[in-house]
């Protein structure tokens, strides 16, 4: 079978697609799979380590109101548009996957039209426009969350799976897991991210908390994303008497294993990265990025924090003080700490890579 998975522009529709990847490869070693992104996409950069083929696509996504960057768009749709059909031409998949991201348009619609089987995979409660408009056209929607089914408008060809995750495992020892990475085992471990483009308030506000941290015995990884990284790395560099228990990077291409030594996560509220924290069991702490599609992750945090499986901070309250009495209320307590873990847990879905590709291969059958 020849497969096209496509999706780009953040991690969160990337590694979604090479999560089905992976599954698919582990059920046919003979699958050939190709990878369709933009040249300078973060997927130009992560799909390749991960072995698997990379081709490109001209396409940008189309601003909200219409300026003079929507004509420069709809040019680069008009070429992206050819590309992929060249490149259905040249592959000829059986299917096409796409996971979201505007990056995935191009390929997702000119396969439903040449009546190549089409499958879209939708994290967010919210979905995005582009698989809001692909969901008239494809065969398959499988989505994260019920509350999605009325605004793609397809609930006849929608089926709940969860969300696709990385290789993760919930079950690790924590201790064993610091000292493979070279963290201290008996010190807590914290870990600071806000997604895979960053985020300037968990940055600025997890480098103003870090001493006090270090000063009680916490260590603390922030990862800042590639744009902020310059600006937070100087900043920290000044901080000679906290490196030692601290590490600031820019982008962690072994998430899965820093996640499994982590004791508390503050980040912001994407639908993959809770899909991963969730499924691993860390408590955690959520800021929500402002000003998203339809506060899609506020929704998303309200829902964990109701389920006493994780603290929400909005983003527009955001303080250093906050965010460290968050902390600390997460670690004071290891009985309300388990039952943080325990609630995190019973959010998660660690079987749904498994069912996408079940239900992909049924399409297949039919």
């Amino acid at each position: 079978m020849r497969y096209i998975l496509t999706g780009g522009g953040t991690g969160g529709h990337i590694y979604p697609a090479l999560s089905i990847a992976k599954e698919i490869l582990k059920r046919d070693i003979d699958a050939e799979i190709l990878y369709i992104g933009t040249e300078n996409g973060l997927e130009a950069t992560i799909v390749p380590k991960e072995g698997i083929e990379f081709a490109s696509i001209r396409v940008m996504g189309l601003p909200r109101r219409l300026n003079r960057q929507s004509f420069i768009s709809l040019k680069m749709l008009i070429k992206g548009l050819g590309d992929a059909r060249r490149i259905l031409k040249r592959f000829k998949p059986d299917i096409v996957i796409g996971t979201g991201g505007y990056v995935s348009g191009p390929m997702v619609f000119e396969a439903a039209r040449k009546k190549i089987p089409t499958v879209i995979q939708e994290q967010n409660a919210f979905p995005g426009i582009t698989n809001k408009l692909l969901a008239r056209k494809v065969n398959l929607i499988l989505a994260a969350y019920e509350e999605s089914i009325p605004k793609l408008k397809r609930p006849e060809k929608t089926i709940i799976t969860g969300n696709p995750i990385r290789n993760i495992n919930g079950d690790s020892d924590k201790r064993e897991e610091k000292i493979k990475l070279g963290f201290d085992p008996d010190k807590k471990l914290v870990v600071a991210m806000g997604g895979s483009g960053g985020q300037r308030s968990i940055n600025e506000n997890t480098l103003k908390a870090m001493e006090n941290w270090v000063n009680r015995g916490i260590q603390v990884v922030l990862i800042t994303g590639k744009r902020f990284y310059k600006e937070i790395s100087e900043l920290w560099d000044g901080k000679d008497q906290i490196q030692e228990a601290t590490r600031v990077i820019d982008y962690s291409h072994n998430l899965p294993s820093l996640l499994s030594a982590t004791d508390v996560v503050i980040t912001s509220s994407s639908a993959m990265t809770l899909s991963e924290v969730s499924a691993m069991g860390i408590p955690s702490v959520l800021i929500p990025k402002a000003n998203t599609a339809e506060d899609h992750q506020v929704f998303n945090a309200r829902a964990f924090e109701e389920k006493n499986a994780a603290i929400m901070i909005l983003e527009g309250e955001l303080t250093e003080e906050k965010l460290e009495k968050a902390v600390e209320k997460i670690l004071s307590d290891q009985t309300e700490y388990d039952k943080m873990c325990s609630a995190m847990r019973a959010m998660g879905n660690p079987g749904a890579t498994v069912a996408i590709v079940d239900e992909i291969e049924k399409l297949l059958r039919r």
